[in-house]
């Protein structure tokens, strides 16, 4: 058994909570980075003094553990051709469309499987050396499916849990993977695998019996050596009062009252905020707004649509594409149909601060969110817990895992582009108590469900299930 580190509660992750910067003198710093899961794991951290082991994000081979606003941090480093064989190639080229419905044609490369491996060994030889004695070690996502298993041969006395925030095939598609029993193996050596929907966690519970051939019952994995694996749905969410606060403050509204000036102060804004992804829908929910114009639905003076695309995987071939085609797509449609000051589109191919995406929230008569597949979708939830007016409008897909829990918003099949239409011209021209029902009844799930109760929820699950074994993770000090 490997030696026994210091902390009660460690977080393995692919990336670390915190980005590296460099400061306008040349000298480099750490920022937290933006994200659900920082917002969500941080204040558990906080209150067990625990360890988070990720990737900061580049190849220097040379990061020692450091400490960062009171979290410490174990950086993995990544050589330069793990970032391409197990980063980009097999996390992002082969599990990433794989998992979302084969939206794009995964690739299977031994070299990336091996690497794939020897990386998810660093991390679960990381952890190993940081968790004291039945500590609870919380694995996150799809880079790092094998480290549960490998985690508990060296440390068989930790309580282990995993979580997948993206979606879990159907057999039917998982079963392409020429290495899907390693994978299957590695997700049960945690004692709880979540899930994001309860019908991934029925994916997983039966590809295990078909596969692996365990005797499984509901929820429940039956292993030859007496331990038992539980499979549960555990929807993840957001900081909904931190972002309803940021929502409220003067800087976002005022903010928000000069994105409306600057787009010319339309009836209806429509907004889209997505990582530039081929999962994401941004070209067939373009594609119809754009329709509902050419038909003459939607007139340039009465509305605009506002696009963020956040840079994403730009080194990847299908993503260079898929922006390409969105250019254009974004280039004909102003030149058909726009006029001098008044585009159809406002493009916007950047990241932004919180602050700023809360302002166009508060801007925005209609957020669109219509991936082809998500696990989640934490832009659908975020848009819900600025809307502290009970007005706006969630036009959203049916294959988001928001759509379990929002079914006030109009939901929608994006690749059914007719129907989009429809739900956008709905949407447009509802009626204030339409509206005002809808989002009152989604913001009570959103405030009811936010990231705290996830967190909290989860790691109780976990404890539950082996009761007599490690160490209790203390619960985030509620403010």
């Amino acid at each position: 058994m490997a030696s026994s580190g210091s902390a009660d509660l460690v977080i393995v992750a692919n990336r670390l909570p915190v980005d590296r910067v460099t400061l306008p003198d040349g000298s480099t710093d750490w920022r937290t980075s933006p994200g659900g899961l920082v917002t969500a794991i941080e204040p558990v951290m906080r209150a067990n003094d625990g360890i988070w082991i990720g990737w900061p994000g580049g190849t220097e081979g040379d990061l020692e553990p450091f400490e960062d606003e009171g979290l410490q941090l174990v950086p993995i480093n990544l050589s330069q051709q793990e970032v391409e064989y197990f980063y980009e190639g097999f996390a992002n080229a082969t599990l990433w469309p794989l998992y979302h419905d084969v939206v794009a044609k995964p690739e299977f490369h031994r070299e990336w499987w091996d690497s794939y491996v020897s990386v998810n060994r660093r991390f679960a030889e990381a952890a190993a050396a940081a968790a004291s004695e039945g500590a609870t070690v919380w694995v996150h996502d799809y880079q790092l499916q094998l480290v549960p298993a490998m985690l508990r041969e060296l440390r068989p006395d930790l309580r282990i849990g995993f979580f997948l925030h993206i979606p879990f095939p159907p057999a039917e598609l998982f079963q392409q993977l020429p290495w899907r029993r390693q994978l299957l193996e590695g997700l049960l050596g945690a004692d709880l695998v979540g899930f994001q929907l309860q019908g991934a966690a029925q994916n997983f519970v039966r590809l295990v019996r078909q596969r692996v051939g365990h005797k499984t019952h509901r929820d429940l994995v039956y292993l030859p050596d007496g331990r038992t694996v539980r499979a549960a749905a555990f929807p993840i969410s957001i900081d909904a009062q931190g972002f309803e606060e940021l929502a409220r403050s003067e800087e976002v509204t005022q903010r928000a009252k000069e994105i409306r000036e600057a787009v010319g102060n339309p009836r209806k804004i429509f907004l889209g905020v997505d990582r530039l992804d081929y999962t994401k829908g941004i070209y067939a929910r373009l594609r119809a707004y754009s329709e509902l114009v050419v038909d003459g639905h939607l007139d340039v003076e009465d509305a605009v649509f506002i696009q963020v695309a956040t840079p994403s995987r730009e080194q990847v071939e299908q993503y260079r594409l898929l922006r390409d085609d969105i250019d254009r797509l974004v280039g004909r449609v102003n030149g058909d149909l726009g006029k001098i000051g008044r585009p159809v589109i406002h493009y916007l191919h950047s990241s932004y601060p919180r602050e700023e995406m809360a302002a166009f929230y508060r801007a925005a008569d209609i957020m669109a969110v219509t991936p082809l597949r998500d696990g989640m979708n934490l832009v659908a939830k975020e848009y819900v817990a600025c809307r502290f007016d009970d007005n706006g409008a969630l036009v959203l897909s049916e294959f988001a895992g928001a759509a379990e829990e929002l079914r006030q918003a109009w939901l929608v099949n994006p690749h059914d582009i007719n129907g989009m239409k429809a739900a956008f011209l709905e949407a447009y021209r509802a009626d204030e108590r339409d509206l005002t029902r809808r989002m009152k009844a989604m913001r009570k799930t959103v405030r009811q469900n936010d990231v705290a109760a996830w967190a909290e929820t989860y790691l109780a699950e976990l404890a539950a299930l082996r009761p007599s074994h490690g160490k209790t993770v203390r619960p985030p000090h509620r403010s």
